[in-house]
């Protein structure tokens, strides 16, 4: 029997998504408890992409091949049981066989936290930026990375082995409270793209880039962006659509940094 899973979990204290040995990862995790909670030790977890040691979930999406004859509700709620508080499934739900998390998905979504402030609560879900960020001139270099383009240059993938070719559908910036939110969609993502991408944004606020330097990326082999990764405290996989999946919702953050008083 085939199941969907929806899955939240806070990164930082896993070596990713993916089963490593000698690391504590996400998967390893989910598969322990699935392990417990049901008594069957032969069934396969697979999920719809990675996410690097430290990165964050607000919707991950697996599919589990397992024989039980648990109702979905009750293998959430026992799997949840045994799982550390930092990782809970959200759904389970019945799926046609030929289902697959990973082949099936047509679009993946990211937010990305920066901090404007010093928070005692959110360390571990934002990148504090202690300079002051012009969004005008990011907003501009963002809309440079919009569409498809080589981005080999913010990857250490090896595009001999792998296509470092990307669509960025959507690539935006958003303010929420003492929060920016960076929100990018696309086909698929490659290996720290996301976080080059952003460390990319964040100088050009800065003022140490242009948006035509940070455009020239896309077409030269600097270095730069792998200078300039953020950090994975602030990256949340968003969201993960198949077809028939609904586009339009609105931007929120993760987590809610407190105004003063």
């Amino acid at each position: 029997m085939r199941f969907r899973l929806l899955i939240e979990y806070a990164g930082t204290r896993y070596s990713g998504w993916q089963v490593q040995k000698n690391a504590r990862t996400v998967q390893g995790e989910i598969e322990r408890a699935i392990g417990e909670a049901t008594g069957v030790r032969s069934f396969e977890l697979y999920g719809s992409g990675r996410t690097d040691a430290g990165v964050h979930a607000l919707a991950q999406v697996a599919h589990l091949d397992l024989a039980t004859a648990l109702p979905p509700d009750t293998l959430r709620r026992r799997i949840n049981e045994v799982l550390p508080s930092d990782i809970n499934i959200l759904r389970i739900e019945k799926v046609r066989h030929r289902f697959h998390a990973r082949h099936d998905a047509i679009a993946r979504s990211y937010i990305y936290q920066i901090a404007r402030r010093r928070t005692a609560f959110a360390k571990a879900l934002v990148w504090w930026v202690k300079d002051e960020l012009d969004l005008d001139r990011m907003r501009a270099a963002a809309a440079r990375f919009v569409g498809l383009h080589d981005f080999r240059a913010f990857s250490d993938d090896d595009p001999r082995e792998k296509s470092t070719e990307v669509l960025v559908e959507v690539l935006e910036i958003h303010e929420d409270g003492d929060l920016i939110l960076v929100h990018i969609e696309g086909s698929h993502f490659i290996w720290k793209m996301v976080r080059r991408l952003v460390g990319v944004l964040v100088e050009v606020g800065r003022g140490g880039v242009s948006a035509d330097e940070a455009a020239a990326m896309l077409t030269g082999r600097s270095d730069l962006p792998a200078r300039l990764t953020a950090p994975a405290s602030g990256l949340f996989l968003e969201r993960v659509y198949y077809t028939g999946d609904r586009r339009d919702a609105p931007v929120q953050a993760a987590v809610i940094i407190p105004r003063y008083a």
